[in-house]
């Protein structure tokens, strides 16, 4: 399956899951540990499934049969030796008399009883949920094309899930501080690039910090993950923790998760130990009490002036970061935007830090990054393993201007934006190649993308065809003259031609696009102004089509106008035809949906996408090497800092430059507004004189 096809999947499976969450009574909240408990019962299936073949074939033959595996057996193998009553199929074929509720709680227990590292953290609160909509949610996990999948698929279905019922407000109640967003764990991890020893999350929410190094150590080289990482969390909320566990279960990562208070505890005494520290720590948190004996006596803090005045534990987190770091040790952490600025004894910790040279880089990241608040951050890098060019030097990215926009309220980093911050951090570094290595990386990626367009592209033009075939076999008879008048029709034929918009656009969708990208050994790449051109190449024919829909559609709302106007005598033949032209109706607007949504809609932005990224790497970087950037990157002296009164942020240093989206509408937008305002000060008048009517 690639990843287009998970990518579709991972959207079917929410869109069924939301849609009966909708159609009950209850919440996001109430709703999403039930879900994430059946996923990892379809998950413990699969792996059972796929791992009882290859242990079955391999046990030895003994006098009185075959061994039986056990447990161990498939503990090896990576699965779970699953109990018959926890099995998804036995839930899933449960017949309707028996209650699939306290089917599920047992299921749960049974895993629970079995393999006492996850006692405790699978829900078990079943009865809870209508058992119609139950029965449906299983089914949901029971198709044909969920049961067959292999691999960490269920991975990134689990982190799906978890990151949609994040952007739904579950768990706001907790400040949706169960789930970071994707794209910030991942420039947090390709930035420190965790490829060994001890990894440790002092507030770990689900666990994605773990799970993207898992994602991480697999693509650089293929390691047996658990061989080559120990992962330590530790988490204030007990559903946090439960959820993290389950992360990792699901991912088949080895962790220690603790329910704990970081700012009182370091249950893992990892102080000085840590190879790597990754973090999305609460902002801003108050009424920390630094009067407890741990907390004046605390390790993890700066012995001299540890404790800050300030009534938040933003440089409680930050010395905890630090401290918890090897001789080599690497961390990447997000924090509040005011820490990097922030005065008083905030200042005095920030100089220290500065002064041990470990501060690495800091990158601005922009408003709309978060699910449950707007609020800009900013990405903290220590690495006390600098190498010695860089221990008087800080690297500073505004990434404040560069984002993906996924919609109107969350933005992103694309791949190929996280390929370039992570090729301005190892040119930094002192690799040579790291931009050039970039540049082909993104060219590989807008080539892909390339071909998965031509690949929608050909879908959808075959679909089409098919339904303007449908439309020239109509036979409107009798009611044809009129509906042709009301039409502009010139020429209107007993087979209903006239309702096509030409042959010479038809034949457009008849056969597929001729192969659009090299094959074979030895042939060169395609350059960024091929890769280009090619765009137009592809939609174009996409354009044409939209267009061709948009005059059928446009037609066939005038037909049904002219059926609603139609006197009684004739209104029965034509209406037969008006059921017809509203099928086609519905036809057409399904295509339309499929090009603007995932078919050729979500290919054709990826595709613009990758060229946008990667038209600005070569543009920023012209020479194939590092070099400061007006607005986006610079490498900055510990004595320009100094003069700056150890501000950390990077806006102070970069410079600014205007960055045009050249794919917004700004006239469009600014007609909204425009538009939106009058319709506002028209309600606010009619408000005023009601007010003055009543006397008020």
């Amino acid at each position: 399956m690639n990843q287009q096809q998970i990518k579709q999947l991972e959207t079917e499976l929410w869109a069924s899951a939301d849609n009966l969450r909708a159609n009950s009574k209850l919440t996001a909240a109430e709703y999403k540990d039930p879900v994430l408990g059946l996923i990892l019962l379809r998950y413990a299936q699969n792996r059972y499934e796929q791992a009882k073949v290859a242990i079955e074939a391999a046990m030895p033959e003994t006098p009185r049969g075959k061994l039986k595996p056990t447990k161990e057996h498939y503990l090896a193998a990576g699965a779970m030796l699953v109990p018959e009553q926890s099995q998804y199929d036995y839930l899933a074929n449960l017949p309707e008399s028996i209650g699939i509720c306290e089917a599920l709680n047992n299921a749960m227990r049974l895993i629970e009883e079995e393999y006492t590292d996850l006692a405790g953290i699978l829900p078990k609160n079943y009865q809870e949920m209508d058992e119609g909509l139950l029965r449906e949610l299983v089914r949901v996990f029971n198709k044909d094309t969920v049961k067959n999948l292999t691999g960490d698929v269920f991975g990134r279905i689990y982190e799906y899930f978890l990151m949609k019922f994040s952007m739904s407000g579950a768990g706001a109640q907790e400040g949706g501080e169960f789930f970071t967003p994707p794209s910030l764990v991942q420039l947090i991890v390709n930035l420190i690039q965790p490829d060994h020893g001890i990894i440790h999350d002092p507030a770990c929410g689900s666990g994605g910090m773990f799970v993207q190094t898992g994602h991480f150590i697999e693509e650089h080289g293929g390691k047996n993950v658990n061989e080559t990482i120990k992962c330590y969390g530790t988490e204030l909320k007990s559903n946090n923790a439960k959820l993290a566990k389950m992360n990792l279960a699901i991912h088949g990562i080895e962790g220690k998760v603790i329910e704990s208070n970081s700012f009182y505890t370091d249950p893992h005494d990892l102080v000085g130990k840590c190879d790597f520290v990754m973090a999305n720590p609460p902002f801003n948190v108050n009424k920390v009490d630094k009067d407890k004996d741990y907390v004046k006596t605390d390790p993890r803090l700066f012995k001299d002036i540890g404790i800050p005045k300030a009534d938040n534990g933003n440089y409680l987190w930050i010395q905890y970061f630090y401290h918890y770091l090897n001789a080599t040790g690497r961390a990447g952490f997000v924090m509040a935007s005011s820490a990097t600025d922030a005065g008083n004894t905030e200042k005095a910790i920030r100089q220290k830090l500065i002064a041990t040279g470990a501060v690495d880089c800091i990158v601005s990241v922009g408003n709309n990054f978060f699910y449950t608040r707007s609020l800009p951050c900013h990405v903290w890098f220590l690495d006390r393993g600098k190498r010695a060019e860089n221990r008087d030097k800080i690297l500073m990215i505004d990434a404040r201007n560069t984002f993906r926009k996924v919609n109107t309220t969350i933005n992103d980093y694309s791949p190929g934006q996280l390929l370039t911050f992570a090729a301005i951090m190892n040119a930094y570094r002192g690799d040579s190649q790291a931009i050039n290595t970039a540049a082909k990386q993104l060219q590989a990626q807008a080539i892909e993308q390339a071909a998965n367009l031509a690949e929608a592209v050909n879908a959808l033009r075959q679909q089409c065809a098919d339904s303007i075939a449908n439309i020239a076999a109509l036979d409107f008879s009798a009611a044809q003259t009129e509906l042709a008048q009301r039409l502009n029709i010139d020429k209107p034929s007993p087979k209903g031609e006239g309702w096509v918009k030409g042959n010479k656009e038809q034949s457009q969708f008849k056969s597929p696009h001729p192969n659009l990208l090299p094959e074979g050994e030895g042939t060169d790449p395609l350059d960024y102004a091929t890769c280009h051109d090619l765009l137009k190449t592809l939609e174009n024919p996409v354009a044409t089509l939209v267009g061709l829909l948009e005059s059928y559609k446009t037609r066939l709302d005038a037909a049904k106008k002219a059926l609603d106007k139609k006197d009684s005598a004739g209104k029965k033949q034509l209406d037969e035809q008006g059921k017809l032209l509203r099928e086609i109706y519905g036809a057409i607007n399904m295509y339309q949906n499929l090009y603007t949504k995932s078919q050729v809609g979500e290919p054709l932005q990826d595709y613009k996408q990758a060229l946008k990224d990667w038209h600005h790497l070569l543009e920023n970087f012209p020479a194939g090497q590092y070099n400061d950037v007006e607005g986006l990157c610079k490498i900055v002296a510990l004595a320009e800092v100094e003069k700056n009164d150890y501000s950390l942020t990077p806006g102070r240093y970069v410079g600014y430059s205007v960055q045009v989206d050249e794919d917004f509408d700004y006239q469009g937008r600014i007609a909204e507004i425009h538009q939106q305002l009058a319709e506002l000060n028209i309600e606010a008048n009619g408000l005023m004189q009601h007010i003055q009517n009543v006397g008020l």
